[in-house]
């Protein structure tokens, strides 16, 4: 029997256990972010987010705490362990995005397409077929 939409629970939260969530659907968009801000703020060579509507979230645990990166963007983090939960943008307050990585099963969701691959680190090759965009994926 394969799962339906109104089946999927996804689950996660931070590395320490303060913060918990609950997604009630796979992601509309999941993208490898090559972005100097990204690596900076997940402390790795990439960050992986995936994109859901904000009904679909539920904190059942904590809250991040955000700040702001950029103008419209707002970067959530446990405050006890500081793993990297979320980014908002608040141009598009309909949507809320997740790290891939929090999640407890992060098998589940793989990315379809890398995003500002001009901020790529030389060394890393990545060998799939998903689509690039140079800049953002609105931006080639």
């Amino acid at each position: 029997m394969s799962e339906t939409e109104s089946e999927i629970v996804l689950t996660g939260g931070c590395h320490c256990g303060a913060i918990r969530y609950q997604v009630n659907a796979m992601p509309f968009a999941s993208d490898y972010c090559h972005c100097d801000i990204c690596k900076q703020t997940t402390g790795s060579v990439v960050g992986a987010w995936m994109d859901f509507k904000v009904e679909q979230l539920t904190w059942l645990k904590g809250k991040v705490k955000e700040y702001e990166s950029s103008e419209f963007v707002r970067r959530g983090f446990c405050e006890h362990c500081g793993s990297s939960l979320t980014f908002r943008d608040t141009r598009h307050a309909d949507y809320f995005t997740l790290t891939v990585t929090s999640l407890d099963d992060a098998s589940k969701v793989q990315p379809t397409y890398h995003i500002y691959t001009d901020d790529q680190l030389p060394w890393l090759k990545i060998d799939d077929n998903a689509k690039r965009y140079r800049q953002g994926q609105t931006k080639e």
